[in-house]
């Protein structure tokens, strides 16, 4: 790790852009609003450059190309390239090279580029102000981008579509509007500004924010606030340990417009081979988290040891669920492959395959609801080690 007393020099364009942007917007938007004022269509305009920004990063820079979570159509690959250039965040493929990284190596400050245990300003934007050793390129993890065409246009040309994005559509946009300066600072300076911290908090708040439902094995955590926030990428701990995932925010409640506009494009051919954990998956990391925090929670507490048997025997349950889960899913591969190679194309065969399809499917259903219950009386035994906890200690 670097010396902090011997830092990386200050890499100029990034400190322009990057703190130097930030405080012109910090002067500049509230004198000219207070000179002249700004229309409610500045206003709206702003607001849909910010998430066409927005979601171009996350659905496109993210799930699409960083992590491969669905697959896009061309247009739809031309339209994220365009409006993710103009989120100023670099080219897709540095961007992707460098999250896969991040994810490979989380929390490891030599190699991840914005590790958070480097401290939070760090994560945030502190890593891009100077050449530390992490940010230099190395597209051995992107080889994949490297045979996109779409990918490369954009990265053999990002700083016209970048100046195109940031100063072309809001210039011209301003001569509709009726004010240049106006629309420039609001839906040029400003807009960006705002789009890049709420990108940045993944990187450094969802870091240290937040509950950890899913794995403790790393820093990432899940907040629904942030996740507001930053179009649904705010349930960090569920994507650090289920990245491919195309979802974020995997309960219908949680806001993910992310999801939604993945899913919505999907309906009308411009996404398919949308990748979905199956929920045993998630209930299983669920269910292990808890066990290793119900263990950590009993050694601390002496009064417990009666409780240690019932915990033992859960898990040995859980245990023989997964075990179970793991051969259903061997039986329905095999399955898959005599249907691939024509073992199953009378009729007959055919209706003895549905058969046993439908019944596979129930047994991982009632696998599924065998893991929600175990939750519920796990939490039930960990209410009663507290219970006994607060009793000693009142005692």
């Amino acid at each position: 790790m670097t010396n902090p007393t011997n830092k990386p020099p200050l890499d100029p364009i990034n400190t322009i852009i990057f703190a130097g942007f930030p405080i012109a917007a910090l002067i500049l938007v509230p004198a000219w609003g207070i000179y002249h004022g700004f229309t409610t269509a500045q206003w709206l305009w702003a607001l849909a450059f910010l998430y066409l920004n927005g979601l171009s990063i996350t659905g496109g820079y993210h799930r699409l190309w960083s992590h491969k979570a669905y697959e896009a159509h061309p247009a739809l690959k031309w339209f994220f390239a365009l409006w993710g250039a103009g989120a100023l965040q670099n080219s897709i493929l540095i961007w992707s090279s460098d999250h896969r990284r991040h994810h490979r190596y989380v929390d490891d400050n030599e190699r991840d580029p914005y590790s958070a245990g480097r401290g939070l300003w760090f994560s945030h934007m502190g890593w891009m102000l100077r050449k530390y050793k992490t940010n230099e390129p190395d597209f051995s993890n992107a080889r994949d981008l490297q045979r996109d065409p779409v990918v490369m246009f954009q990265h053999n040309h990002y700083v016209a579509l970048t100046v195109l994005m940031n100063v072309g559509l809001p210039l011209l946009l301003g001569f509709y509007l009726g004010d240049v300066i106006g629309t420039l600072l609001l839906v040029g300076l400003f807009r960006l500004v705002v789009n890049h911290h709420v990108t940045f908090f993944i990187n450094s708040l969802a870091h240290f924010w937040g509950t950890r439902p899913y794995t403790e094995s790393n820093s990432a955590r899940d907040n629904g606030f942030l996740a507001f926030l930053t179009y649904g990428e705010g349930y960090h701990n569920y994507h650090h340990i289920f990245q491919t995932d195309y979802r974020n925010g995997i309960r219908w409640w949680q806001w993910d417009p992310t999801k939604w506009m993945i899913n919505a494009c999907s309906r009308v051919g411009l996404a398919r081979k949308l990748v979905r954990v199956p929920d045993f998956k998630i209930q299983r990391a669920i269910l292990d988290t808890q066990f290793q925090r119900a263990r950590r929670q009993m050694e601390a507490s002496p009064s417990a040891d009666s409780l240690r048997a019932t915990l033992e025997r859960e898990y040995q349950q859980f245990t023989e669920s997964v075990n179970e889960w793991t051969a259903l899913q061997s039986q329905r591969y095999e399955a898959k492959k005599a249907e691939i190679g024509g073992a199953l194309s009378e009729k007959r065969q055919h209706l003895q395959q549905r058969w046993e399809s439908a019944a596979l499917r129930t047994k991982f259903k009632e696998l599924e609801y065998s893991l929600r219950m175990q939750r519920k009386r796990l939490e039930l035994l960990m209410e009663q080690v507290r219970f006994q906890q607060a009793h000693m200690t009142g005692a």
